[in-house]
């Protein structure tokens, strides 16, 4: 029998840094799950976001199919990449396969709740109704499409940030508030000269030890340090060195 060819590249720092700002810019992906009574798979439309890790967080109503499938069995896969102009196929995505559980303090979560609520404001007016909460998918590996012939098969680390990073001091609401009053100008001077951005006041929704994620209106845009930050002055260092770098 003829061998089928390899159509695998080798994993590189260049395609870990796409399945990254992938995962991190994503604001709605397709969730696949397994049908109970069928067992046949289940896609639905789902609005995510990254924890600080990196790992995709989605809020769902208990009373969602998926959310049932999830329930008798937590294996599941989501497709994340936005196709943009020309041909859709020709853009990256990347599927995340793992088992997802709920999130020990549901949507009472601080951390989860502001980075949520950072890209989806409009969640507010439902994400304290009793059947929602959060779930998370613990990556366990991945598949990266980065564009015609570079297919790549990804493992957890390659996916998920390095660094740790204190959430109290960090990854919260309180340093993302100061941070967009102390450094407003900066961080609209990054946002600008970074790719298929576009003019306006553009605020940071979050920060992780690699990078941050700065948001206006359903735009996002994932911004990487040049080493990974573990402290708020480390942080407002690397923003100004960006900021002063854009200039």
């Amino acid at each position: 029998m003829k061998r089928k060819p390899d159509v695998l590249r080798s994993v590189d720092d260049e395609a870990r840094r796409i399945a990254k700002t992938l995962v991190r810019t994503a604001r709605y992906g397709a969730l696949a799950t397994l049908e109970p009574e069928t067992g046949v798979p289940l896609a639905s439309r789902v609005a995510v976001v990254p924890d600080v890790a990196g790992a995709p967080v989605i809020l769902m109503s208990s009373l969602s199919t998926h959310a049932t499938a999830l329930q008798a069995s937590p294996v599941c896969s989501l497709l994340l990449g936005e196709p943009g102009k020309g041909d859709p196929l020709a853009h990256p995505r990347i599927t995340v396969i793992g088992r997802a559980a709920p999130v020990d303090g549901g949507t009472r979560d601080p951390v989860l709740r502001h980075r949520f609520l950072a890209r989806h404001p409009k969640a507010a007016l439902y994400i304290d109704f009793g059947d929602f909460t959060f779930w998370r998918l613990a990556v366990e590996r991945a598949s990266l499409n980065a564009g015609f012939g570079k297919a790549y098969a990804l493992q957890a680390t390659d996916v998920l940030s390095n660094g740790t990073i204190d959430k109290k001091s960090l990854a919260g609401a309180d340093i993302v508030v100061r941070l967009n009053r102390d450094h407003a100008s900066e961080l609209e001077t990054i946002a600008k000269r970074r790719p298929n951005s576009h003019p306006g006041a553009w605020w940071l929704a979050d920060v992780d030890p690699e990078g941050m994620d700065l948001v206006l209106g359903d735009a996002v845009v994932r911004c990487w340090f040049d080493r990974p930050v573990t402290s708020e002055d480390q942080l407002r260092a690397a923003i100004l060195a960006m900021a002063s770098a854009a200039d």
